[in-house]
């Protein structure tokens, strides 16, 4: 799995429907091609101020009521010479909050250093988390696997196995029992804080290959419950063919983990063979991994009972002894 990390423009922000920042491009066209590079924002109110000292210029810039209000009780030729000396440092963009009325200089600044300056209705605080959630889940580092990934139980359980194997097949039958399909045979994963979120490529969305039958759309079959955008991984389950000389766990006192995108995650090998209903094991372990956040380990909690019984038996043992003496 190669790691890969996004390039992201301003260009591409504007252009996404799938972002609802409901941004509008003021000036500085040609700098829309610039790309962001830093998930932090700045806020460029010391910058304004004349302290820029530690300012952020890889950072967008998000000039607020604060901001605007201060520039606009400046002189005109003060206004301009802040303003200019702020865009000299570059920045990928600027963008104004509250729909706020944009003074004449940073309009001129910004096609001048060809800095994109753009504008939304939105209140600062909810406009710095919206975007700052956008940039991170953009410029997330990510991998795409061959496998495929289910939400069952609200766990998101990533399929993997060797072609053939039939991850494509316990994926279907997990759908017809009323759990939702994310991807199939190709799972684009992005690193999210200490989150896995996977979802599918764009052009398979919704389909599965099932050899026999061809593509199908899970969508159209099944309806618009059976299919989830995305889903945080929880849950690694290998599948792969039965292996008469290997041991398989039969207990499950010891967590397997295995690891993507430096995220360590459960990770369990399920052996395949004619006759053996991967699904339903597929959904007692999301049941078991459920369980398990919640504080109970079921084979550790067996095994405790097993070691009471044992020592119990032990004592009766010795009290019989003692007794027949």
């Amino acid at each position: 799995m190669n790691e890969q990390v996004s390039k992201l423009t301003v260009e591409k922000i504007l252009a996404d429907p799938a972002i609802h920042l409901q941004l509008h491009l003021i000036a500085g066209r040609d700098g829309l091609k610039n790309e962001i590079v830093a998930t932090d924002l700045s806020r460029p109110g010391m910058a304004l101020a004349g302290y820029r000292k530690y300012f952020h210029h890889k950072c967008i810039q998000i000039f607020g009521k604060q901001d605007i209000s201060y520039l606009q009780q400046l002189g005109p030729r003060v206004r301009k010479r802040v303003v200019e000396e702020v865009f000299k440092c570059g920045f990928p963009c600027g963008i104004v909050t509250w729909s706020m009325e944009i003074p004449i200089e940073l309009i001129e600044a910004a096609d001048k250093y060809k800095i994109p300056l753009l504008s939304t209705p939105l209140p600062t605080s909810r406009f710095i988390i919206m975007i700052g959630h956008c940039i991170e889940s953009k410029l997330a580092p990510g991998t795409s696997v061959h496998g495929g990934l289910v939400d069952v139980y609200g766990v998101g359980v990533l399929l993997l196995g060797k072609s053939g194997v039939g991850k494509s097949e316990c994926a279907l039958e997990l759908i017809e029992r009323g759990h939702r399909l994310v991807a199939d045979d190709v799972v684009e994963i992005k690193c999210v804080g200490d989150s896995l979120i996977g979802s599918s490529a764009e052009l398979i969305q919704h389909h599965m290959e099932i050899r026999g039958l061809g593509i199908i759309n899970i969508r159209e079959l099944f309806g618009a419950r059976s299919i989830a955008p995305q889903k945080e991984i929880e849950l690694v389950a290998n599948l792969e063919a039965w292996k008469k000389t290997k041991e398989y766990d039969r207990l499950g006192l010891d967590e397997s983990t295995t690891n993507i995108l430096r995220v360590t995650l459960p990770h369990l090998i399920i052996p395949v063979r004619p006759g053996r209903n991967v699904a339903v094991i597929i959904e007692v372990a999301a049941m078991n991994y459920r369980l398990k956040r919640m504080g109970y380990f079921s084979a550790r909690e067996f095994n405790q009972q097993l070691l009471s019984w044992m020592r119990e038996s032990k004592r009766q043992r010795r009290l019989l002894i003692e007794k027949e003496k």
